[in-house]
């Protein structure tokens, strides 16, 4: 197994249940709770947990994933001691068509919590990263999943670096952590609890109209890509245009040469015009 030793902090914080739950202040996320030293994937443990009757609010968290999962295939590097990474398990209270505006008030919730807790200022790179100068600090991962009985819920994977002092070469020049931007002291167990619960009111005014017409305003004064140009990847091609903001409905809207297009998740990247940003 590799060692992780020297990426963790000499004073590490403790990262429990216990201690989430001294500092936690939702009324139903992470309520319940699964805490595991290792796994490998915080999102398919509560997919496992899911098919044994775990339900709406349940949290999944690990202190190191062998296979963490981001979007479009790709891994996520989650070293041991080193960060958030957890799942808030819901059941389907919103509809299919807007399960994927849930990734953005997650990203709302991060981002807040982060400004709350230490003298950083994240920014929200649409549709599921949050950035620090430039680089990914928190990236986000929504699934929708079946249990048993074939009733929808989604999984809502969160994975922040907060201890890092390093990163593999192949990440190091888009990832970094809130060690390495300055807040050296972040307890985990505090922030994670602070993320849950802005989720959590978040989530209360999005189950209004289901939609973002309430946050729309305070997710465009923290998107850094607005008013950037962007190359967006999709699967049927890319194109160049000026991020313009977001919708009601969580959707980019990107000026183009052809007009405005609207920009949904699921398999399209966008990227800045130079580089991650």
């Amino acid at each position: 197994m590799k060692d992780d030793s020297r990426n963790i902090p000499k004073t590490e914080d403790v990262f429990s249940r216990e201690e989430l739950e001294r500092y936690l202040k939702t009324v139903w996320a992470g309520r319940t709770s699964c805490f595991l030293e290792e796994v490998d994937s915080t999102n398919e443990e509560a997919r496992r947990l899911l098919q044994k009757g775990a339900d709406h609010g349940l949290l999944v968290t690990a202190g190191k994933q062998t296979a963490g999962k981001g979007r479009r295939g790709n891994g996520f590097s989650s070293p041991a001691g080193c960060g958030i990474w957890m799942t808030l398990l819901l059941g389907r209270e919103a509809e299919t068509d807007r399960v994927s505006m849930l990734t953005l008030l997650m990203g709302m919730a991060v981002q807040k919590a982060i400004c709350n807790l230490t003298d950083l200022t994240p920014r929200i790179k649409w549709p599921n990263d949050i950035v620090l100068n430039g680089k990914k600090v928190c990236g986000i991962l929504t699934e929708l999943v079946l249990s048993a009985e074939g009733k929808d819920h989604i999984l809502i994977g969160v994975g922040v670096n907060v201890h890092n002092r390093k990163f593999p070469p192949e990440l190091a020049d888009r990832a970094t952590s809130l060690f390495l931007e300055g807040a050296a002291d972040v307890n985990r167990s505090a922030l994670a609890a602070e993320i849950l619960y802005q989720f959590e009111l978040y989530y209360k005014k999005f189950m209004v109209r289901q939609d973002l017409s309430e946050l729309t305003e305070e997710y465009q004064a923290n998107l850094i890509n607005k008013n950037q140009e962007v190359i967006v990847h999709a699967p049927k091609g890319s194109y160049r245009g000026t991020a313009l903001g977001i919708d009601d409905r969580g959707a980019l809207l990107v000026r183009t040469p052809e007009g405005i297009r609207s920009v949904t998740g699921g398999e399209v990247s966008v990227r800045g015009v130079y580089g991650y940003v």
